[in-house]
């Protein structure tokens, strides 16, 4: 959006118009004593704009971009390959400007985009229906929360220590306002995930129970069996998938029996983009549609028999709803979910499972390396591409040395979940399709000098 300021006569015509002899008369009924008497102390003056492009550019050169150095961070937000087609496209006029399809029959290209990406979607997670995405991983999973509830008619959700602590804080957030109670707990330090704590903390007043897959260390949870012991209690098991290149390897969490399965887009299509906006995936069974939070678009023909596409159900507080709604989610994130779907198209079903497994064979290169190093070995039996390293010492100050040669080297749980001790030596490790051998040693090297 360009800039243009108004000119000193602009500003004198407009004062003139409205009949003020200046903009201090504009500010007459404001007390004296809450005026300002000069220009705010501390701030800059005036600069040219190619100052500030200079002093901009400056700070930005302090950042360690992304693609500039050995990347190894995930934990939530993962680094992959974005075709140059995906933002070629996404940024046609007709896609960059849509607005919500409220009168659905001149929106046909948004219905369209958005009922192609449910059908991905749903097939990616193996579930019966999606929705058309939401506003990120965390607030879907707590949509999923709110929903169990509904269904259940219970207000009591247990949520997995392998759950990432950013979704959690959110659903504690949540649960201030509503009266749900949460069981919640910190992940362990075992090579298997948290199964067996999880199915001893299911009774007759749980909603649901909350999983990650894969979870927070990279382990990977027995959906199957935590559905079956959920269901037995009447309760929901809720999938919550943050990284879905992991789905081009794993079976999907909804052919497994998850009842409601979540999760975040922005690993497929969408950079990092220094922390947003991202997307949420979001689906389930059909028998709970009408419990569904968001909108969900549909097909059907015109009176002539032409394909054509509807808002076949909007639950939302903006809709005829109201205060009945299901949700207050007020968009669905529609570029992200583009840029999600066009990347899907690309890749196919074949490409994504040719992208997981190429991950996972990085990341097995760099848990052999890594576990060469003196004092350090890998906790995880079972990996997709994330796993979990154990140092001899602190992994926030390993993380720091490893950023100083220039190095990303992970995520610190310790960053993570400071309140736990225990968790402090344990480096999160993540490795994506780019991952080269000589990012492997470079890795590898700035740890061994992290350690020494």
């Amino acid at each position: 959006m360009r800039y243009l300021p108004l000119t000193q006569d602009d500003r004198t015509a407009m004062l003139a118009t409205i009949g003020a002899a200046s903009v201090d008369e504009l500010f007459a009924d404001v007390p004296v004593g809450l005026l300002l008497a000069g220009p705010v102390a501390g701030l800059p003056g005036h600069a040219s704009e190619m100052a500030v492009e200079r002093h901009m550019a400056a700070l930005a050169g302090h950042n360690m971009p992304a693609g500039g150095v050995p990347f190894f961070l995930g934990a939530g937000a993962y680094r992959h390959h974005v075709p140059a087609s995906v933002d070629h496209l996404i940024q046609r006029g007709e896609f960059l400007t849509a607005y919500t399809p409220y009168q659905p029959e001149i929106a046909q290209g948004t219905l369209q985009v958005l009922f192609e990406f449910q059908t991905q979607v749903a097939r990616l997670l193996g579930t019966e229906i999606a929705n058309a995405s939401m506003y990120d991983g965390s607030t879907a999973c707590w949509e999923a929360i709110a929903m169990a509830g509904r269904i259940t008619k219970r207000r009591h959700a247990v949520l997995s220590g392998g759950l990432h602590p950013h979704y959690v804080a959110t659903a504690e957030c949540m649960a201030r306002f509503t009266g749900d109670t949460l069981h919640t707990a910190l992940p362990v330090l075992t090579p298997e995930a948290d199964d067996a704590a999880l199915i001893a903390a299911i009774d007759a007043e749980t909603a649901c129970v909350v999983v990650q897959y894969p979870d927070i260390l990279g382990r990977i949870p027995d959906i199957a069996a935590l559905t079956k012991a959920a269901q037995a209690h009447g309760a929901l098991l809720i999938a919550v998938v943050t990284d879905p290149v992991a789905l081009g390897m794993l079976a999907a969490p909804g052919e497994l029996g998850a009842d409601i399965v979540v999760g975040e887009g922005q690993s497929i299509g969408v950079g990092l983009q220094f922390g947003g906006p991202y997307l949420g995936l979001f689906g389930c069974r059909e028998k709970f549609v009408r419990q569904m939070p968001g909108r969900l678009c549909g097909e059907t023909v015109d009176a002539d028999g032409r394909r054509g596409f509807v808002l076949t159900l909007s639950t939302r507080e903006q809709h005829i709803r109201r205060e009945k709604a299901t949700s207050n989610i007020c968009t669905n994130s529609g570029l992200c979910a583009l840029a999600f779907s066009i990347h899907m198209s690309l890749l196919g079903g074949a490409g994504l499972a040719r992208l997981a497994r190429r991950c996972h064979a990085r990341a097995r290169a760099v848990a052999t390396r890594l576990a060469r190093i003196p004092g350090v070995s890998i906790l995880n039996h079972a990996y997709a591409s994330e796993f979990t390293v154990l140092l001899p010492g602190d992994a926030r100050a390993a993380v720091r040395h490893m950023a100083k040669a220039q190095v990303l080297g992970g995520v610190s749980l310790g960053r993570l979940y400071p309140q736990a001790s225990n968790l402090h030596n344990a480096l999160l490790v993540c490795a994506h399709e780019g991952v080269s051998d000589d990012d492997i040693e470079a890795l590898a090297t700035a740890l061994e000098g992290a350690l020494a």
